[in-house]
C-alpha cells in the first residue's frame, strides 16, 4: 500500500514540475514576445490607414511613408484640436464614463453605446505640405458585429476618398464582402453632403447608376447582406454627424484652402 501511495505521490509531482516549467516557458514567451506583437500592431494599423488613403503600394516602406501622416486629437465637442499623450487610446475611453458620453438610442444610429469625447483623427500631406487626405477611425455595428476601420476624404472633408475595415466578424461571402476591393472602390469620389449640407450618404439596396437621384450620395448594397450594408451605412453617417467629426469636418471645410 505504502508503494503504492509512492507512486501516486511521484505522479503528482512529476505532473506539478511539467505544468510549473510549461508555465515558465508559455509566460517568458509571452513577455518576451510583446514587443514584437505590439510593433506588428502598429505597422498593421499604419498599412491600414494607408490603405483607407490610397497612398498604400505592396513592398513599399510602410515606416517611410506613415511619415507624412500626422496624428491628432479632436474635441468633438467642439471640432477644435487638444492635446493628448501620445499613448491615448480612443476605444478605451469610450469605455470610461469619465473620458466618454453616453449616447442615446436615436443619437446612437452606429451602435456603439458611448462616444469618447475626444478621438484621434490622420492628416496626409503631399510632397509640397497641403492637406491631401482626413482619415477617420471609424466603427459600428453591422449584423453579428462591430466593425472598425478607417474613412478617408479629400481635403475638401466632404469627398470620400476611401473606406476599409481592418476588424469584422461579419458572414463571410455575404456582408463579409466588405472587404471587396471591388466595393471599397465604390465609395471613392461620394459625396457625403446635399446642396443644403445636410447628410446624404447612404448604401442602398441593390445598385447606383448614372440615372439614379443624388448617385454622388448613394453606394450599392452588398447582395444578400442587407443588415450589415444598413450597418456600413449607418456608421458612416453617425461619424461624420453632430455626435461624431461632424464639428470637426465644418470647420475644416470652413477654412481656406483646407488648412489643417
Amino acid at each position: 500500500m505504502a508503494g503504492k501511495n509512492e507512486s501516486v505521490g511521484k505522479t503528482l509531482l512529476v505532473a506539478f514540475l511539467v505544468c510549473l516549467v510549461c508555465a515558465v516557458v508559455v509566460s517568458t514567451a509571452a513577455v518576451s514576445l510583446r514587443p514584437v506583437q505590439q510593433k506588428n500592431q502598429t505597422l498593421d494599423r499604419r498599412v491600414n490607414i494607408l490603405q483607407a488613403a490610397d497612398l498604400y503600394q505592396p513592398g513599399m516602406d510602410v515606416e517611410k511613408a506613415f511619415n507624412t501622416i500626422e496624428r491628432k486629437f479632436i474635441d468633438l465637442e467642439t471640432g477644435e484640436y487638444v492635446e493628448k499623450p501620445d499613448s491615448y487610446d480612443q476605444l478605451k475611453a469610450a469605455k470610461d464614463p469619465d473620458r466618454s458620453e453616453r449616447l442615446s438610442g436615436e443619437e446612437d444610429i452606429a451602435g456603439i453605446k458611448s462616444q469618447a469625447d475626444v478621438a484621434e483623427v490622420f492628416l496626409a500631406r503631399n510632397d509640397d505640405g497641403e492637406l491631401s487626405r482626413i482619415i477617420l477611425p471609424v466603427r459600428g455595428y453591422g449584423l453579428w458585429s462591430t466593425l472598425y476601420g478607417f474613412m478617408a476624404l479629400e481635403a475638401d472633408g466632404k469627398t470620400i476618398a476611401g473606406l476599409g475595415f481592418y476588424q469584422h466578424g461579419e458572414t463571410p461571402g455575404l456582408g463579409g464582402e466588405v472587404d471587396n476591393p471591388k466595393w471599397k472602390a465604390l465609395w471613392e469620389g461620394k459625396k457625403l453632403y446635399d446642396e443644403d449640407g445636410d447628410i446624404a450618404i447612404e448604401v442602398v439596396k441593390g445598385s447606383v447608376d448614372s440615372g439614379t437621384p443624388n448617385a454622388e450620395n448613394k453606394v450599392d448594397g452588398l447582395a444578400g447582406a442587407t443588415l450589415t450594408s444598413k450597418g456600413v451605412s449607418n456608421l458612416v453617417r453617425f461619424w461624420v454627424g453632430e455626435k461624431g467629426f461632424g464639428p470637426y469636418l465644418e470647420r475644416m471645410r470652413n477654412k481656406s484652402g483646407g488648412e489643417a
